[in-house]
Order: C-alpha cells, then structure tokens, then sequence
C-alpha cells in the first residue's frame, strides 16, 4: 500500500492574518516566514509538538565518589 502525503493549500499573502489586517509592510510574491493563516476567531499560535516521556534507563555509573573512610585513608599521614 502506497503511502500519500496529505494536500494542503499553499500559503500565499492573501490568506496571511497580518496581510487581510493591514500588518504586513513587505510587498513579496510569495509567502513569508511570518505567515500564519487568517482565521474567524483571529491569530493562533502555531501548533507546538507532544511532548512524549520516554522510559527511564536503567544507568550504572561508571565512577562514584570514595566514600569518608576513604578519603581519610588517603588523607592520612
């Protein structure tokens, strides 16, 4: 089974937020990287991704701190 991608309008000037607004001060052909589509219910911010936590691992460390009695041991004169 052939996996297709998903059509989606491309975005163009005339259905920016900032543009229909009167906002925008650049005069371009295409989209900016600024462009974010005019809804009824005004200006979203972009959709953010999951945030998924991964499993703990289980981590041995590799060096641990000597312990009182060795430091005095190795400290002693």
């Amino acid at each position: 089974m052939a996996r297709t991608k998903a059509t989606t309008a491309k975005a163009s000037c005339d259905a920016c937020f900032f543009q229909r607004n009167l906002l925008c001060a650049l005069e371009l052909e295409s989209a900016c990287v600024t462009f974010r589509p005019d809804h009824p219910e005004g200006l979203r911010p972009p959709r953010q991704m999951r945030f998924v936590f991964r499993q703990e691992r289980q981590v041995r460390a590799a060096w641990t701190f000597p312990t009182a009695d060795e430091q005095a041991a190795l400290h002693a004169v």
